[in-house]
């Protein structure tokens, strides 16, 4: 397998410290003419949920596996010729990448997905979207038995256990190496002539099968079946792994039945508004949410503005609920990246204002309704109402599209510790007052629920989906988080 370093990429941008980062997406394609080029569209229509690193695995008959791994944007990466030339074959896989695990700031190749191993059956690939809970359990199992691992990733554990399987096949192993795998997980993977697919069985993050021509995909969303034109066939389910080949698709469930815990933030945040989540177009859930907390929050104000481009759907939602006029009063340089100048000082200083802008003749002696998606840190809340107060505003308000997120996320999300949430420390009465705004009102959980498509709320004894970050009630034990101190939310509380 070849493989190529390139430069680190640069810092990020002021304005991405502050949200909340989901660590990847995944792809894969198999029966297709120049596989690599599929996948590289494919990756590129999921580059929102991982910008730091990006890598394609192919095999081709004639030169077998090939591999490329690379730090920064796809459109960089993967679209010269000279590079795709390299990736021959009819079958590949790829993923992007936003480190939870291991280095922060994938300052290694080496932790840039895909993973592969050569087995006595032959060689195999692997991308994984989620976090193993039992990660640093298992690695240190492993290197005890002799293992020697390559990344400090917490994905190549699953590489390990195949190599350890006394499976007869390698579908076979990466079944029963998952069984020893606890979190979260959507797994695409590969061999000289199938594609593989899997997901925990909580379904925390998301997975599908799509069909273009005779071959099939799979994706973490269906924007990524869009851009090639692929027809959307179904999600793969909780629990389920498909092997598909030359004669189709084989699906079984390895796993023990469980009730589904889908990541309920993929719907606020991560995923792209143009995909379909559990048969629900995003940017209409994301509108209700909006239409929810116009209905839970009102207040009076003439113009109702989103946060660039996370806030708008719920804006546009907000606004259609409460009659107030939807304008945008915020507007994002879309060219802006991340910083294209090295960060000094005096440049984070600027913070915010290098991505964001205020329409100053719009919002001067206007009361102002800010709609944005969550509040993590409450940094760029702070900063964003600080350049609409000095553009005239009158008031402003801030309106937000997910509970307060008050605890971290084990299962595949950049969460800062508990203590550095703003929610975690303060109320919502002290947020308000923290952020120096007229008033500030988040969705409750219940509304967010009725957002999503359930009537009557949140079930408290079996919540639909996994919302661990507002709650605290997680669906799986953070093993290896807890054997480092972090305490659960008491049962009782």
């Amino acid at each position: 397998m070849s493989q190529q370093r390139t430069p680190l990429m640069p810092p990020a941008h002021p304005f991405d410290d502050d949200k909340l980062k989901e660590e990847c997406g995944v792809f894969g394609v198999v029966g297709v003419d120049n596989a690599a080029s599929i996948v590289a569209l494919g990756l590129h229509a999921l580059q929102h949920r991982g910008q730091e690193a990006g890598g394609i695995v192919t095999h081709d008959f004639g030169q077998g596996f090939s591999s490329a791994r690379r730090f920064g944007y796809v459109r960089d990466n993967f679209t010269d010729a000279e590079t795709m030339a390299t990736l021959p074959g009819p079958i590949g896989i790829g993923h992007v990448r936003y480190s939870t695990s291991g280095s922060k700031g994938a300052t290694q190749i080496r932790d840039v997905q895909p993973f592969f191993g050569e087995f006595s059956m032959g060689g195999a690939a692997i991308a994984h979207n989620g976090n193993i809970t039992n990660a640093v359990a298992l690695r240190r199992e492993l290197v005890g038995r002799g293992s020697i691992f390559q990344s400090s990733s917490d994905s190549e554990c699953i590489i390990h256990l195949m190599a350890r399987s006394m499976g007869q096949s390698i579908p076979d192993r990466m079944e029963e190496a998952l069984r020893k795998v606890e979190g979260a997980f959507s797994v695409v993977a590969m061999t000289r002539t199938k594609l593989m697919g899997c997901r925990d069985p909580l379904g925390v993050r998301p997975l599908v099968l799509g069909k273009l021509g005779d071959g099939w995909v799979l994706a973490s969303e269906t924007c990524a079946l869009d851009i090639i034109n692929a027809t959307f066939i179904r999600e793969i389910e909780p629990g389920e792994m498909v092997v598909i080949n030359a004669d189709g698709v084989q699906s079984h469930f390895p796993f023990r039945r469980a009730s589904p815990r889908f990541c309920i933030f993929e719907h606020v945040y991560f995923s792209r508004p143009d995909s379909i989540l559990g048969g629900r177009s995003v940017y209409e859930t994301r509108e209700n949410i909006g239409r929810e907390l116009a209905k839970e929050s009102p207040v009076e104000a003439d113009l109702v503005c989103p946060v660039p481009d996370s806030g708008t759907p719920a804006a546009i939602g907000y606004s259609l609920q409460s009659g107030i006029p939807y304008a945008m009063g915020i507007i994002r340089n879309q060219y802006m990246g991340r910083t294209f100048i090295e960060p000094t000082e005096s440049i984070r200083n600027m913070g915010v204002r290098l991505k964001l802008n205020v329409n100053r003749a719009l919002v001067k002696g206007k009361r102002i309704i800010l709609v944005d998606d969550s509040v993590v840190r409450g940094t760029t809340s702070r900063k964003i109402k600080d350049m609409v107060l000095e553009a005239g505003a009158a008031e402003v308000h801030f309106r937000i599209a997910s509970p307060p997120t008050a605890w971290p996320c084990f299962y595949g999300v950049d969460t800062p510790q508990r203590e550095k949430l703003l929610a975690a420390t303060m109320s919502e009465d002290e947020m308000r007052d923290h952020l120096g705004i007229d008033s500030l009102k988040f969705i409750s959980l219940d509304g967010l629920y009725r957002a999503v498509g359930e009537a009557q709320g949140r079930n408290p004894k079996a919540p639909q989906y996994c919302d661990a970050c507002f709650s605290g009630e997680y669906p799986i034990k953070p093993a290896d988080m807890m054997d480092r101190g972090f305490e659960m939310k008491p049962a009782a509380e």
